[in-house]
């Protein structure tokens, strides 16, 4: 068991999933969104860089409000809407001002960023666990994944980001993930929404380093 455990516990926290341009936020992302790909497995499910911006002359980051575009059909309440939105905006922040400073007005050297939260789902931590440990519903679970691209009972997120220059509103770059809980057992108890804040962490970090590059 405590083998087991060890190496449940050195598994992913959240796992990419595969999207198409048909999953991507138009509305958010503005008329260059046609324009996504298909990325890498180390970048986003959908990715836009702009072929001509040179990228050195950006030194400075301004992050716009983060907002949450799921719609009004959502089933998540107003208050978790905010709860994460404010949570996004806390991990971005922290995480890029380690990589790039971070301003409050536009600039020649500055990128705006703007990141959305398009869609988001709970988990069921318990049975999530459940599903993992237990024997006999191992299978289920395997039958499940094959089936469906995902564990049972993880929670899930969305997120579409827009890089444009400060000054000009140049669309620089688009990116669109989706990440669903892993199959780290360190994260099979946490709560409701602790898939939804892994996922953000990813994100936070990957926009953080991938700022960092540019210089």
């Amino acid at each position: 068991m405590a083998s087991c455990l060890t190496l449940l516990s050195a598994c992913s926290t959240t796992q990419k999933v595969a999207i198409t341009k048909s999953d991507a936020n138009c509305a958010f992302l503005g008329k260059d969104c046609s324009l996504l790909k298909v990325g890498s497995d180390e970048e986003a499910g959908l990715l836009y860089k702009n072929p001509d911006v040179k990228w050195r002359q950006y030194k400075k980051i301004l992050i716009g409000p983060v907002t949450f575009w799921a719609g009004e059909s959502s089933e998540i309440s107003s208050a978790d809407q905010q709860m994460l939105v404010n949570y996004l905006s806390q991990q971005l922040n922290e995480q890029i001002s380690q990589k790039i400073e971070i301003v409050t007005q536009p600039g020649g050297d500055v990128i705006k960023l703007d990141v959305a939260l398009t869609d988001a789902k709970t988990a069921t931590p318990v049975m999530r666990s459940m599903s993992m440990l237990i024997p006999q519903l191992r299978p289920l679970a395997g039958l499940y994944k094959l089936g469906s691209g995902s564990l049972p009972f993880v929670g899930a997120a969305q997120g579409d980001v827009k890089m444009t220059d400060s000054l000009t509103g140049q669309v620089l770059a688009l990116a669109v993930d989706k990440q669903i809980g892993g199959n780290s057992f360190s994260t099979g108890f946490q709560w409701q929404w602790g898939d939804v804040e892994n996922a953000i962490d990813h994100w936070a970090e990957l926009i953080a380093n991938k700022l960092s590059a540019l210089n």
